[in-house]
């Protein structure tokens, strides 16, 4: 699971206080304030915002995207 991230971004907040919340493993990709630094994150998602989490070979491009499928997916409960 990666989650490209920019710390100051109160959305990449949200997720990573999700995921540590759920006790999940990530690697965390800072990326460089400036859009036209972040290629790592278009090659990832086709697209230059943050935050972005990839797991395997899904990729959620959106705060909202990311919070419901770890909600669904790793809340206590959740069918996995």
């Amino acid at each position: 699971m990666k989650l490209y991230n920019l710390e100051s971004c109160p959305y990449c907040i949200m997720v990573r206080e999700k995921l540590d919340a759920l006790g999940l493993t990530y690697e965390k990709i800072d990326v460089p304030i400036w859009h036209s630094g972040r290629k790592a994150v278009f090659e990832a998602s086709g697209q230059y915002t943050v935050p972005v989490l990839v797991v395997d070979d899904l990729v959620f491009d959106d705060e909202e995207k990311i919070l419901r499928y770890l909600e669904e997916t790793y809340e206590q409960g959740a069918k996995n």
